[in-house]
């Protein structure tokens, strides 16, 4: 397990990381998600032991890392920004290079170094100068130094960045798999990136923690679409019998928000306790028993570009009414 402890990292006057603190589970997939400046990568490098928090602390294992970071280090591969190759140097040489770096011992060193190249699917480089490789296959073999030694935790700055769609999903599915073996940490500003591969999330603001959630919890829909030629009278009527039969104690009311040729949409709220699949079953019968017809009927799943919106949105009303609490649930 990884932990972080309120970190915060200072440059002079200039605060990257403020009070950062989060779990991770072993075998998780965790994305760190945010705007470039937001203090992904500084949090990354503190997560390795590259730098130091100035304020905080990290553990690993029960292990306090500024106590221990030779040995936790071991258990880590690191994918930086910036690609760690000598473009000069084969593939193959490269990564016996990088075997060495990490002490993997002699007669292991050719296991390792087989079994990263098979892992990325560099077989048909491995005896090419890393200069002659497309931008896609560069990024495999930074990903194959970060695993060379089998780390327990795999973290990953940036990996699809600068490629085209064919490689990323290339590298999407190559992260998965190790994924199998490793914990996995993924920075990024991409939001396709997180909602593609990780089971949680967490979006940094200004070097603030905003939102730690599971992609399950971010997705579930609170709200039901309804097109329908019920009237808002009848709608409710329904909703509030099915809120009734499940017992519970509050029956938020369905809003119309439009009406076009006698098909009106509505908005149903969904509570934490109502399942969404029962409630769209009961409208419908109910409705088709009225002898309304209905268009269409469904839940709207909420994704990470309305979280990034909320969290804007309450920035900004905190930034008009600064007396007003801050919340990092905007989940």
């Amino acid at each position: 397990m990884i932990r972080a402890n309120r970190i915060s990292r200072r440059y002079g006057d200039f605060t990257a990381v403020d009070g950062v603190s989060f779990t991770i589970e072993a075998g998780e997939i965790v994305g760190l998600l945010g705007h470039n400046g937001a203090g992904k990568t500084t949090i990354m490098k503190m997560l390795t032991g590259y730098i130091e928090p100035s304020a905080g602390d990290i553990s690993i294992d029960e292990l306090t890392l500024a106590d221990n970071a030779n040995a936790i280090q071991q258990w880590i591969g690191y994918l930086p920004e910036n690609l760690p190759v000598y473009p000069e140097m084969t593939v193959m040489d490269y990564l016996f290079y990088c075997a060495q770096m990490r002490n993997i011992a002699e007669a292991k060193q050719e296991e390792h170094v087989l079994d990263a190249i098979s892992k990325t699917e560099l077989t048909s480089k491995a005896l090419q100068p890393i200069a002659t490789l497309s931008r896609g296959f560069k990024q495999r073999v930074g990903v194959a130094q970060a695993l060379i030694h089998n780390p327990k935790i795999l973290i990953l700055d940036e990996p699809t960045n600068g490629l085209d769609p064919r490689q990323t999903h290339q590298m999407r599915d190559l992260i998965r798999g190790l994924a199998k073996q490793a914990t996995v940490i993924i920075s990024t500003h991409i939001m396709q990136e997180v909602d593609a591969l990780c089971d949680r999330v967490l979006i940094l603001d200004n070097g603030a923690l905003a939102v730690d959630q599971t992609m399950e919890v971010l997705r579930r829909s609170d709200t039901i679409a309804l097109t329908t030629t019920a009237t808002e009278a009848n709608v409710n009527a329904h909703l509030a019998e099915f809120y009734l039969k499940n017992n519970s104690a509050e029956t938020p009311p369905a809003v119309m928000v439009s009406t076009t040729d006698n098909q009106n949409l509505y908005h149903l709220p969904v509570t934490e306790q109502v399942n969404i699949q029962a409630l769209c079953s009961w409208m419908s019968n109910q409705l088709v028993h009225d002898k309304d017809e209905i268009f269409a009927i469904h839940p709207l799943l909420r994704d990470l570009e309305t979280v990034f919106r909320n969290i804007q949105e309450l920035k900004n009303n905190n930034a008009h009414n600064p007396e007003s609490p801050e919340t990092a649930d905007v989940a």
